[in-house]
């Protein structure tokens, strides 16, 4: 059994689904799992129904529009004609789509959230299930959501293990090609969840885990694992092989590359992930597996944007102690901030923040009231793994640091 999951790069037009036929024919697709995301930017156009929802309601179909435009103009390009069934499939969705906001009267963003965003996923699979089928490639098409079920923390669900494991285990047909959707699940009500961003990653090991799959490879338009983001950095290098150890250390400083939650699963059960281009499928890639060292052993560097680095003192120049430490992060829980950096010495607190659910403000309100407090918005936050004084000095050069930490293995430094 093998799991593939792609991306929405990878399926951004009517191309990107042709060349994931392309994939499945060259590499195979007997007792595969194919995992996709939504097509594209979907979720970031489904985020702005969603605004329009709670702020502009007249332009709540205009956004709608846009989603269903984008995604028709990829149907007739794969299509001969629109007599299809799949034409009929889509147009169900998106009906499904605007009667939910006709009748919902939930005041819950998070919640208005899951339930929109997942249509992404529903209508790539649905587009791609149909393509399989009319290009000869049968496949059995699933609901995720009938399979990986999670409590109701929208938008950042937790998957419940023994129920997820027990509907997979009791109504997987793993001997068939299947199609499934990424980032998705369902809550004991069945309403949608979501696994956070980036989830569809996590899917795939999901599934790995619970039918004991021989590897999961996700599809990108990269050739693996590189060193550095090639948005942010020149000339990145491709890393051949990592261990599970190392590779959770990058996810776990934001190396976009993997979902920080993907690996545990598979390291539990020391399943393979590769990491692999969908423009050169049969390239060696990334082999992330256990106990293999870096290769080659060189900087590996992380960035995260728009961060908030928050710096606390005492109002009475008392230590900042346990008790302290304490009531600081009751309170970044309290307000589901999530933390990347600290830095403390004796009267002083620092913190760097990813204000993902905007409860900065209240945030900072509650902190005056104890602390002197400086706030740093838009913020970058650089890690280097493996770091020398080279790759220290090269990102140091030009921006202004605020907070610079270093380990033995690992230096990160936040700037302006």
């Amino acid at each position: 059994m093998r799991v593939y999951k792609f991306g929405g790069a990878s399926v951004k037009d009517a191309d990107g689904v042709k060349n994931l036929v392309q994939v499945l024919k060259d590499t195979g697709y007997d007792n595969t799992l194919v995992i996709v995301s939504a097509m594209g930017k979907t979720t970031n156009a489904l985020e702005v129904v969603v605004k329009n929802y709670f702020e502009n309601k007249s332009e709540l179909q205009s956004a709608i529009h846009d989603v269903i435009k984008y995604h028709n103009e990829i149907l007739l390009d794969l299509f001969e004609n629109d007599q299809n069934p799949v034409f009929t499939s889509i147009k169900n969705l998106f009906d499904g789509l605007n009667l939910f906001f006709k009748h919902s009267k939930s005041p819950d963003y998070n919640f208005v959230y899951d339930q929109t965003i997942g249509f992404g996923e529903l209508i790539s699979t649905t587009i791609i299930s149909h393509y399989l089928n009319y290009k000869g490639l049968k496949n059995n098409w699933l609901d995720v959501r009938d399979f990986i079920k999670t409590d109701n923390y929208y938008r950042r669900a937790n998957v419940n293990w023994e129920l997820t494991q027990e509907r997979i285990s009791s109504s997987f047909d793993s001997s068939k090609l299947n199609i499934t959707q990424g980032f998705l699940g369902s809550d004991a009500n069945n309403f949608t969840t979501t696994l956070g961003r980036e989830g569809s990653d996590y899917t795939a090991a999901i599934f790995a885990y619970c039918l004991n799959a021989n590897s999961v490879t996700i599809w990108k338009d990269v050739p693996g694992v590189l060193n550095a983001d090639p948005r942010y950095f020149e000339n990145p290098q491709l890393l051949h092989q990592i261990s599970y150890t190392e590779a959770i250390e990058l996810a776990f400083y934001g190396a976009s590359v993997i979902h920080p939650k993907t690996l545990q699963p598979l390291q539990r059960k020391e399943i393979p992930l590769y990491v692999k281009s969908f423009l050169n499928p049969k390239d060696n890639g990334t082999c992330v597996s256990k106990g293999k060292p870096l290769d080659p052993e060189i900087p590996c560097f992380i960035v995260k944007k728009n961060q908030t680095l928050i710096s606390l003192s005492s109002l009475d120049f008392s230590y900042i102690v346990e008790e302290n430490i304490s009531a600081i992060f009751n309170l970044l829980h309290l307000y589901k901030m999530k933390v990347d950096v600290i830095q403390n010495s004796a009267i002083s607190f620092s913190v760097c923040i990813d204000n993902i659910y905007n409860n900065l403000e209240k945030l900072l309100q509650h902190l005056r009231a104890k602390f002197k407090v400086t706030s740093y918005d838009n913020v970058s936050l650089y890690t280097i793994r493996h770091y020398n004084n080279e790759a220290i000095q090269s990102l140091e050069k030009g921006k202004t640091v605020l907070l610079k930490q270093l380990t033995q293995q690992t230096v990160q430094i936040v700037t302006k």
